[in-house]
């Protein structure tokens, strides 16, 4: 009688590996790339502009953090899966999930300024009657 042992299956398909890899450096690159200078950028105009383009910062970092849990579990169970075409769908729903995230603080200091445009016309009427004052 031969016997052939026992065959060891591997648990995970390499594509389930490099889906979470690929994953995770888009994320990453996304991270660094897109949404630090983006949140830099928002911060610098509203401190140049004292105040008149608000920056919601506790708006914008509880996203983040939502976003980072969010990605990080999407990403973790991307590997963990047995089928790489859903690591891979997971893992593009992560860097989905990233892109937004990078997109909200420009979503929300735009709404913001939108609410500040109405108090614009009152600020430029008392600065131009602050300058007229003084001319005259």
């Amino acid at each position: 009688m031969k016997y052939s042992g026992a065959r060891i299956r591997s648990a995970r398909p390499r594509g389930v590996y490099v889906a979470a890899g690929v994953g995770a450096v888009v994320v990453v690159l996304i991270a660094i790339v897109l949404f630090l200078p983006l949140v830099g950028f928002l911060v610098a105009t509203t401190a140049s502009t004292a105040g008149l383009i608000p920056f919601p910062a506790i708006t914008v970092t509880l996203v983040t953090l939502l976003c980072a849990v969010l990605v990080t579990g999407l990403l973790v169970v991307a590997a963990l899966r047995r089928h790489a075409w859903l690591s891979w769908t997971l893992a593009v729903l992560a860097m989905l999930v990233a892109l937004g995230a990078t997109a909200f603080p420009l979503f929300a200091v735009a709404a913001g300024s939108a609410d500040r445009a109405a108090d614009i016309g009152p600020i430029l009427a008392d600065l131009w009657q602050r300058v007229t004052a003084a001319i005259g």
